[in-house]
Order: C-alpha cells, then structure tokens, then sequence
C-alpha cells in the first residue's frame, strides 16, 4: 500500500498592489474505499480567513477571505495519503445491469439526473453517433462496452499536454484530433452520458512512480478523469488518457457535472487583467 505525498503550489505575481476577493479552493483529497487521508495542511499568503464547507458532490471546499491588499498570493497544500485500489479491480456489476442496454431504477434516475444528460450541443448527433459506433450489438457487455469507448478516445485522439486555461469541447476534440487529460475526460464522459450512463467529471493527481503514465507534465499538473456509475458496482473510474479502469494511481479532489465546478484555485481581484504579472503552479505526487 503506498504512501504518498502531494505538494500543490499556486503562486500569482501582480504589477500592482491589488485586493482579493474570495477564492475557493478545491485541494483536499476525497476520502474513498481505495484512499485514506492521514494529514493535509493548507498555506496561504497575504493571511486569509479560511472557512470549510462540502459542495453539493461532497467535495471539500476551502473559501479564503483576505483583509490585506498585496501584490502577491500564494496558496500551497500538503497532503499525505494511502492508495490501496487493486492492480486487477474486479467490478460486481448488478445482473441486470450487466448488459447494455439497462434501465436505471427510478430512483438512480432521478439521483443521477444532470449527471445522464450531455452538457454540449450537439445537433447534429455528431458525439452520439460516434459513441454509437463502439456498440457492436444489443445486448452487449456493459463494462467492455465503456472500456472501449474509452480506449476509443486515446486510439483516435493523440494526448498533447496543455498549460492554457479552459478545456475543449467532445466535438471540438474529435474535430481537432489531440487534447489534453482534461479534454479526453470531457470527451469520454459526454460519449458515454449520450448511451445514457451517469458520469461525472474527476479532478484529482495521478500518482506515476514509472514515469510511463500521461497526463502531469513536467511541473507537475493536476489529472482529469471519469467516473461511470454502475449499479451494484457504483462509481468506476475510467482514466482514458492512460487507458486505464480502476482508481489505481489515482488520487481525487473533486467530482462534479463540468469540469469548469472542479478547479483548484479559482477567485477574483480587484484590478485589470494585464495586473497579473504571471501565474505559476507546480506538483509534486511522490512517494512518502
């Protein structure tokens, strides 16, 4: 069971002296069957009032309130954890659920809600009939069926890392043929929510001792992947930058509908634009 340490630093340099507003953070990992957290600790200058909260998704919340103007901010997390997700998952997906297609119980339905719905236009059916290509029947197995479309996505798409802000939409990837972590999660999950599955976006770091995994650069980055639910099963983490299933090396922050309600910083200042100087942030996922 590994240990692991993750260091979050995000610094803004400023032309001016400014004032912030509120910022809210999304840094503290979630606690799962496969994570334990053992200690978190949170560091931010100019001093700030620091208030906790869980989101709708159960994701933990810092809201940082600041009396001080200042012409920088830096905002760094500490986090120990302890994986023990299995190399070979094995997914007691329900009877009948385990063929494609399925109804979700009246109750999923309505829990699930947005979560089953795509976010993008898509009036042509472009997305649709693309994720309708990767079933090869009815009924087909379920958990082959999303493996495929996930390894459809780094099969057709090439992975390009991407420090700029924002995150393209499924059509436009498929139109432009690379995208980053965040842009195959976008991809996979709006795929699978047009068969219908329930998927939600997973913000988190990708633990990478072999060096062989995708989606870090070299500063170190935050991940983007997916989780499908199940029933019997529940949540699967589908990661189809790495083509992989499971929450191996995988470490979450933050689940939520888009990826825009899973950003790790996010606040505002008073000021223009062109005031901020520069914006720098770095990871570290190592072993304890």
């Amino acid at each position: 069971m590994p240990s692991v340490i993750i260091k979050h630093a995000t610094c803004y340099r400023y032309r001016n002296t400014v004032s912030l507003g509120p910022h809210r953070l999304m840094l503290r990992p979630r606690e799962t069957r496969d994570l334990s957290l053992t200690s978190f600790d949170l560091q931010i200058s100019p001093e700030a009032r620091i208030d906790w909260s869980h989101d709708v998704a159960g994701n933990s919340v810092a809201t940082a309130q600041f009396d001080a103007a200042t012409e920088t901010l830096s905002i760094r997390s500490r986090a120990r954890v302890d994986l023990r997700a299995p190399v070979w998952p094995v997914f007691p997906i329900a009877a009948d659920a385990a063929f494609y297609p399925f109804q979700y119980t009246i109750d999923d339905r309505t829990d699930l809600g947005a979560l089953a719905v795509p976010e993008y236009a898509d009036d042509a059916g472009r997305l649709s009939r693309w994720a309708e290509g990767f079933v090869m029947g009815r009924p087909t197995d379920t958990l082959s069926l999303l493996k495929d479309i996930s390894n459809g996505v780094t099969g057709q798409i090439l992975y390009q890392s991407r420090e700029t802000e924002g995150t393209q939409g499924p059509l436009e990837t498929l139109d432009k043929g690379w995208g980053s972590c965040r842009d195959f999660a976008v991809l996979f999950a709006e795929a699978v929510r047009t068969l219908g599955f329930g998927a939600r976006i997973v913000s988190g770091y990708l633990f990478n001792p072999s060096g062989n995994e995708f989606g870090s650069a070299d500063a170190g980055s935050t991940h983007a992947w997916v989780e499908v639910f199940v029933p019997g099963a529940g949540w699967i983490s589908f990661d189809p930058t790495n083509r992989s299933v499971g929450s191996i090396n995988l470490i979450p922050v933050a689940v939520a509908r888009r990826i825009e309600q899973v950003a790790s910083v996010s606040g505002s200042f008073q000021g223009k634009s062109s005031d901020v100087l520069s914006m720098n942030v770095r990871v570290e996922v190592n072993d304890s």
